[in-house]
């Protein structure tokens, strides 16, 4: 029997979820990384296997988190092949600024759809198979826009919010099971999408510096670890949201 622990990974072609990728791998878990992009997958795979401190084994999905049909396909390849699901992360997430009066509701509806039905659906089918097994850990990323505000991200905000409480409530559902749920809430984290963060906005940080993706990576691990933290939030932001 496998004894090796598998994490699978949404949002793991990029930016904090290759880090959460990437550490995971280094701690010996077998790791599958899912993108709505194939070009982006071959690109992370690629990334990643070149990595000297791997320990586990790498592979890739191109699924959209907000097709249903494409997430049960995905589950259903995982079964079929044998694979257990021990750790699911939830890191795939977009964003959009702009005040509310300029946007569509076709921007409003994808950064909802994504941040959080997503989140939702995944979770949905992982349970199926977490039931099974009575056991799994579920850490999803969210932000602390969604526990501060922020002006221009009132979309993104209400969606980052939305997911803590599903985080918080889905919790309840699944403790009986053996099931964790948690959330991690970063602040300015230095990916591609930080590119622009003015330095007016570093220096609120009281650590006066972005955080990286590694160091989100190393909360998501320890969630995913804790067989007796469930329903919490956990802030990883340089001390940001003192000042907010």
């Amino acid at each position: 029997m496998n004894c090796v622990k598998h994490a699978l990974i949404f949002g793991g072609s990029r930016g904090i979820g290759l880090s959460v990728a990437q550490k995971f791998l280094n701690e010996s878990f077998n790791v599958s990384i899912v993108s709505r992009s194939q070009n982006n997958v071959e690109l992370a795979l690629k990334k990643l296997r070149e990595n000297k401190t791997n320990n586990g084994l790498i592979s890739g999905y191109k699924c959209n988190v907000v097709n249903e049909l494409e997430v049960a396909k995905l589950f259903k390849q995982i079964h079929e092949c044998n694979q257990s699901v021990d750790v699911l992360v939830n890191a795939a997430g977009i964003n959009k600024d702009s005040l509310l009066i300029n946007c569509s509701q076709e921007v409003l509806r994808n950064i909802t759809d994504t941040n959080l039905l997503g989140s939702m659906i995944t979770c949905k089918h992982c349970l199926k198979t977490m039931i099974r097994q009575r056991k799994g850990t579920i850490v999803n990323i969210g932000s602390i826009i969604g526990l501060k505000g922020n002006i221009g991200q009132s979309a993104y905000a209400a969606s980052k919010a939305g997911l803590i409480g599903f985080v918080k409530s889905l919790a309840k559902e699944v403790a009986p099971k053996g099931i964790t749920v948690n959330i991690v809430c970063p602040g300015f984290i230095e990916t591609d999408l930080t590119a622009n963060v003015p330095l007016s906005n570093i220096s609120r940080i009281p650590l006066k510096r972005l955080g990286t993706a590694e160091e989100v990576a190393e909360c998501v691990f320890f969630l995913a670890n804790s067989s007796f933290i469930t329903g919490d939030v956990l802030v990883v932001d340089g001390g940001l949201s003192l000042q907010m």
